[in-house]
């Protein structure tokens, strides 16, 4: 009889994460938390002296919607408009003012970088503001925009960087999405507060799909580059990355996007524009036709992200196995691999998982079970007998998920799946 599994840390792809048919999940996962319930697209976040700082994409609330908080989990208020007087009346008009990024200066001081809509040719440009107050008002800097190739179609999504060393970057993108061209995102060098550009632009990602709202971080021993891809007016908007030990790259973008809409079992509708802060990544999702701000735990295991509530994967076959065996070209399965043969009192497959935070979480374990009735395996996580996986029939080479809630401790976690009752496959584990 066959029997099953292990896994280990899984990479991240940029296709629409799908998977098997999902049994409801039991409590366990902890979801994205809404934070403001109400349009606040696009946000850049930032904490200063105890308070949080939001700002989004122009709306009812005004051109630069402005909330502040004591927490990222809230209780988070609408404060008004940071840039009431709009964007540069000398090159920009009002009404599309989008995805702003705000930098508080060494000098105290504040620079808003926007989007808006350029009047001479009706694209998209980025423009500067300053003010002496994060909650504004931010007065428009200069009588030109600060970058606006219109031959690749205008630039959105400016995102403020400042390297290691001080260096300071605007990561952007030119929308050739606007003119059915390749979009690129793009690093810049500047200075003087970010009014000025000081270098030429070094390509980071090209695509020609969908790719935008940046946000570079450094990590430990790489730059971890988010994106946002898919179309982001429905629940295909996602989020994923790419990686890369040096600016200049190269870049390599991830086996799996890092959130969408099935890998947070559909709590948040079309995850981008996201910003990551410090242990938080704060994100907007569709709700009746408004995109609600949501905050989620982040995490990140040997520098690679991991969202809390978002599944990560971990193919059981490359876990530690115990009297048991890889069955390869297995029809159907995760990468075509699974652990087999866990037939025996000793036998046993172990993969070790990654969680951003200590507490409760679902594990989701991908099976097929073609044995006469539901069979089960023994679970043990970080050493400790937790209870069993219970699998309902399905049938050999028909894949499906068995949840159970587990606790984790935060940072790196054993589970190990033993001999239970009867006999099952397992093809993979997932972590949400």
């Amino acid at each position: 009889m066959r029997r099953l599994l292990a896994a280990a840390l899984a990479v991240f792809s940029l296709s629409t994460f799908l998977a098997p048919a999902v049994q409801a999940a039991p409590a366990g996962a902890v979801f994205p938390t809404e934070i403001i319930a109400e349009n606040f697209p696009d946000p850049d976040v930032f904490q200063q002296n105890g308070t949080w700082y939001a700002y989004a994409t122009n709306g009812s609330r005004g051109t630069v919607p402005v909330a502040t908080a004591p927490s990222a989990t809230g209780p988070w208020t609408i404060r008004g408009d940071a840039m009431p007087g709009g964007p540069s009346a000398a090159w920009a008009q009002p009404g599309r003012t989008w995805a702003p990024d705000v930098y508080p200066n060494p000098d105290g001081t504040y620079t808003l970088t926007y989007t808006a809509w350029h009047k001479a040719s009706g694209r998209q440009c980025i423009g500067v503001a300053t003010a002496t107050s994060p909650l504004g008002p931010f007065q428009p800097v200069g009588t030109a925009p600060l970058i606006c190739p219109l031959d690749l179609g205008g630039a959105i999504d400016p995102n403020t960087f400042v390297d290691t060393d001080g260096t300071r970057y605007l990561v952007w993108k030119n929308d050739g999405n606007a003119i059915s061209q390749p979009s690129t995102l793009w690093l810049t060098k500047t200075s003087n507060n970010g009014w000025t550009l000081a270098g030429g632009n070094t390509a980071l990602l090209t695509s020609s799909g969908i790719i935008e709202a940046p946000d570079l971080v450094h990590h430990g021993s790489q730059y971890v580059l988010y994106f946002s891809g898919g179309g982001y007016s429905d629940c295909n908007y996602l989020t994923s990355y790419a990686t890369s030990t040096s600016l200049g790259g190269p870049w390599t973008t991830a086996y799996r996007p890092l959130m969408t809409t099935a890998t947070f079992d559909n709590h948040v509708c079309g995850p981008g524009g996201a910003d990551f802060v410090g242990g938080k990544v704060f994100q907007h999702g569709w709700v009746n036709g408004d995109r609600h701000l949501y905050v989620a735990d982040v995490g990140y295991a040997n520098d690679y992200p991991v969202v809390r509530g978002s599944r990560v994967r971990y193919e059981a076959e490359r876990g530690t196995l115990n009297h048991c065996s890889v069955r390869s070209n297995a029809a159907g399965a995760s990468e075509g691999k699974v652990v087999a043969y866990i037939d025996y009192a000793d036998s046993w497959v172990q993969n070790t998982v990654f969680a951003p935070v200590a507490g409760s979480y679902t594990l989701s374990v991908g099976y097929a079970n073609g044995s006469a009735s539901t069979a089960s395996h023994g679970l043990v996580v970080n050493g400790n007998n937790v209870g069993s996986v219970r699998y309902p029939v399905t049938g050999w080479d028909n894949w499906h998920q068995s949840a159970v809630p587990v606790t984790l401790n935060a940072g790196w976690n054993t589970i190990r799946l033993t001999k239970g009752t009867l006999y099952t496959e397992v093809d993979y584990l997932e972590v949400q």
